[in-house]
C-alpha cells in the first residue's frame, strides 16, 4: 500500500508488477480460482502458482499444532501432512546480520534462552512497534550465540503435548531453509513451496538491519528471486512489500490485521489509513498494483458476532478477486479457544472442537487458501469440501 514517498521507491515498476501478477496468476484470474467457481485440488500444468491446489493449505510456521513452531521438525511434518506451502519462516535478523526464523524478535517465549545464565544480562525492555516488550531479542545475539539455544513450545497451555519436543531443534536460518527446500524437492520428487514473512521491517530498518535487501540477496544467491520461483513473500507492512517489489520478482502478499488497526509503517510515516481503508475496493486496487495477494485475518472474511459465532461474510473475497488478488487468510487452529463459538466442543483450552465445520464455512466464501497450524486437518477438510 502506497504511503508518502512510496512512488519514489517503486519507480516505474507498478505497471510491470501488475502485468507480472496477471502472468503468474493466469489470464482473467482463472488460476488459483480468482473467479467465483471452485477448482478441484491437484497439480496443474504450467508451473508457478498455477501448480498449487485450491484451496491452498499453508502450513502455518510448519505444523505448529504438533511441534514447536519454526523448527525443521515443524516444517518437515507440515510437508508430510500434505501442506501445499510451508510458512518457513518469520524472518528476523541477528546482530551480525543473518536472517533467522522466529515468530518474533523476542525469543523468551520460543526458546530456552532463560535457562542460559550466560545470557541473563541481555534481558531487556524495548518498544516493539509501540508496544513495551520485555525479554531477549535476536538483534542482540550473534548467529553463533543463537545456535546454542533450542526451540520450545510457544503456547503450552493450548498445546501441552508439544512440550515433549522442547529442546530438540535449534533455530534455523533462512539460508538453511532455502537449502532444505531444495533437498525436500529432490527427495519428494515435486516442488516444495515456502511462504516467508518479513517481521517488523520498519523497526529493524531503524536499527540498520533492513530485512528486504537481505531477503533479496539470499533469494538471488539461490536463484529464487523470479516470478515463477517457489517462494511467496509476505509482510504486514505495505511499504515493506513495495520495497520487495523493487528488489525481486517473487509473488508478494500484504498481510492485514484486524479491522481498525494501522500497519506500523503507516504509524511511522503519518499515513492515517487503517486496515479498513486497505480492504475497500480502492485500497485493494492499490495493493494489486504491487502485490499478487492479501493475507487477511479470518475475521475480515467472516466477522464474529458478540457471542463469538460467525456473522455474515463480508464482500472482501469478491472485491479482492475483482482486482486479481488471491486471498490466504489466517489462522485456522483445531483447539477450542481459536474456533468460532459454534464450532467449540467443551471448554478445555487444549481440547479440539469441530475445525472441519469451521473450514467448511471459510472455504464456502471462495478464499483461495488458508493458513493453518494443522495441515492434516486442512487437507481432509479440503477433500470433504471439494467432494460435496
Amino acid at each position: 500500500m502506497a504511503t508518502q514517498g512510496s512512488d519514489e521507491r517503486t519507480g516505474g515498476t507498478t505497471g510491470r508488477r501488475t502485468l507480472l501478477g496477471a502472468a503468474v496468476l493466469g489470464a482473467g484470474g482463472a488460476v488459483l480460482g480468482l473467479g467465483t467457481g471452485t477448482v478441484a485440488a491437484g497439480t496443474r500444468p504450467g508451473g508457478g502458482l498455477r501448480s498449487l491446489p485450491r484451496p491452498t493449505i499453508v502450513g502455518h510456521r510448519g505444523a505448529s499444532g504438533y511441534r514447536p513452531e519454526h523448527t525443521f521438525g515443524s516444517y518437515q511434518l507440515a510437508l508430510d501432512m500434505g501442506a501445499d506451502i510451508v510458512e518457513a519462516g518469520d524472518l528476523v535478523p541477528t546482530r551480525d546480520g543473518h536472517l533467522v526464523c522466529r515468530h518474533e524478535p523476542e525469543i523468551g517465549g520460543t526458546t530456552d534462552v532463560a535457562d542460559h545464565p550466560e545470557f541473563a544480562s541481555r534481558r531487556t525492555t524495548k518498544s516493539l512497534d509501540g508496544v513495551p516488550t520485555t525479554g531477549w531479542f535476536t538483534e542482540d545475539f550473534t548467529l553463533a550465540e543463537l545456535k546454542t539455544l533450542r526451540a520450545t513450545e510457544r503456547i503450552p497451555a493450548n498445546r501441552p503435548h508439544n512440550r515433549l519436543y522442547d529442546g530438540r531443534w535449534e533455530i534455523p536460518t533462512f539460508e538453511e531453509v532455502l537449502k532444505w527446500q531444495d533437498e525436500q524437492t529432490r527427495r519428494r520428487g515435486k516442488q516444495v513451496w515456502i511462504y516467508p514473512e518479513t517481521k517488523h521491517p520498519t523497526y529493524f530498518r531503524k536499527l540498520g538491519l533492513g530485512l528486504e535487501e537481505r531477503v533479496a540477496k539470499l533469494l538471488h544467491k539461490h536463484g529464487k528471486d523470479r516470478r515463477d520461483s517457489p517462494v511467496v513473500l509476505q509482510s504486514f507492512e505495505p511499504t515493506g512489500v513495495q520495497r520487495l517489489n523493487t528488489l525481486v520478482d517473487n509473488p508478494l502478499v500484504v498481510l492485514l490485521s484486524g479491522a481498525g488497526t494501522r500497519p506500523w509503517d503507516f504509524v511511522e510515516t503519518g499515513d492515517p489509513r487503517t486496515v479498513d481503508d486497505l480492504v475497500t475496493p480502492k485500497g485493494l486496487r492499490e495493493i494489486a498494483g504491487y502485490a499478487q495477494g492479501i493475507g487477511p485475518t479470518l475475521d475480515l472474511v467472516i466477522p464474529r458476532k458478540a457471542d463469538g459465532t460467525l456473522a455474515t461474510p463480508t464482500s472482501l473475497v469478491r472485491d479482492a478477486h475483482k482486482v486479481g488478488l488471491i486471498l490466504h487468510p489466517y489462522t485456522m487452529r483445531n483447539e477450542n479457544p481459536f474456533l468460532p463459538a459454534e464450532f467449540r466442543r467443551g471448554t478445555d483450552a487444549d481440547g479440539y472442537g469441530d475445525p472441519f465445520g469451521a473450514f467448511r464455512a471459510y472455504f464456502a466464501t471462495g478464499i483461495d487458501g488458508v493458513f493453518t497450524d494443522n495441515a492434516d486437518t486442512g487437507v481432509l477438510a479440503r477433500a470433504d469440501f471439494l467432494a460435496r
